[in-house]
């Protein structure tokens, strides 16, 4: 099957994914996901690492793998080895010049990037050419619950690399962020997924496979058991009907070290999501599953 809808020229954004994706097993549905929609032109997906020694490169060989089982060819590159801190690169890493060389494109469709994980390579790039901060909107999956963030219960993508995330907020660029509370709202159980997702295709058939090997290893101690959470799916969401939520525009925090914030009067404001249509993201994934695969 095909859709039998087109989408009108117009209406296309540029879209570049930047993602650890070997981290855990919710990034490769949010890549499948953005792959599949027809508003997207995906112009090339970015490996991030997840703050381990040859994360990067793990995340790169998973990127390959989802395109190869959806039978696609975009560009992918490598990103930063460590932290913005600890990169003693003289150059940018591939993921980061790419980033610089597509947003400084004349191109009349708005260019996305959709960041599920850390965010070492774009803030690379912006600390390596400023100018970019007005030629693009970066969407984050990230942060504290702004209700109440508590200092021992540190938050993963911030964690990862607080540098990079205040260098980005303190950037100026158009910035959108969907924090944990909202992004955790992701929920689907495994027997929806083996069901519903599995049986399309190459592709349905590794997600699923990936979220049980990864449900079943030592490092999946903290989950139900029985469910996931879809939590860099709303990055997708969100471009695809940025009123697939609710939002508030507020100053841009400052993350401190234990991923906790701190607030100064006057700073950039950006949009942060405070709900997220869980139903129409998920849906609309399967069911591009059921047309396409």
């Amino acid at each position: 099957m095909s859709f039998f809808y087109k989408i009108p020229d117009y209406k296309k954004v540029r879209v570049i994914i930047d993602t650890d994706a070997a981290c855990e097993a919710d990034d490769p549905y949010a890549i499948a996901h953005a792959l599949m929609c027809q508003k997207f032109i995906v112009k090339g997906i970015l490996a991030e690492h997840f703050d381990c020694e040859g994360s990067t490169q793990r995340s790169y060989d998973e990127i390959c793998t989802i395109l190869d089982a959806m039978n696609l060819s975009v560009p992918v590159f490598m990103g930063a080895e460590t932290k913005l801190a600890d990169n003693t690169m003289a150059e940018l890493s591939p993921a980061s010049a790419f980033l610089v060389k597509e947003a400084l494109r004349e191109e009349d469709k708005p260019l996305y990037v959709l960041c599920i994980g850390a965010i070492t390579n774009v803030a690379a790039a912006i600390q390596a050419c400023p100018d970019i901060t007005s030629r693009m909107t970066v969407v984050w999956i990230g942060g504290q619950s702004y209700d109440g963030p508590v200092a021992d219960d540190r938050e993963y993508n911030a964690g990862n690399d607080v540098d990079a995330i205040n260098l980005v907020l303190d950037s100026g660029v158009d910035f959108w962020q969907i924090p944990r509370d909202v992004y955790s709202s992701m929920r689907i159980s495994l027997a929806e997924i083996q069901t519903r997702i599995a049986p399309h295709g190459r592709i349905g058939r590794h997600l699923f496979e990936n979220m049980v090997a990864y449900n079943q290893s030592e490092h999946a101690g903290w989950t139900a058991g029985e469910s996931w959470t879809l939590g860099d799916s709303p990055a997708v969401g969100v471009v695809l009907d940025p009123d697939c939520g609710k939002y508030r525009i507020a100053e841009a925090p400052i993350v401190n070290p234990d991923t906790t914030y701190r607030f100064e009067k006057g700073r950039h404001r950006i949009r942060v999501y405070t709900s997220i249509d869980s139903r129409f993201i998920l849906e609309d994934l399967i069911a591009r599953l059921e047309l396409l695969f």
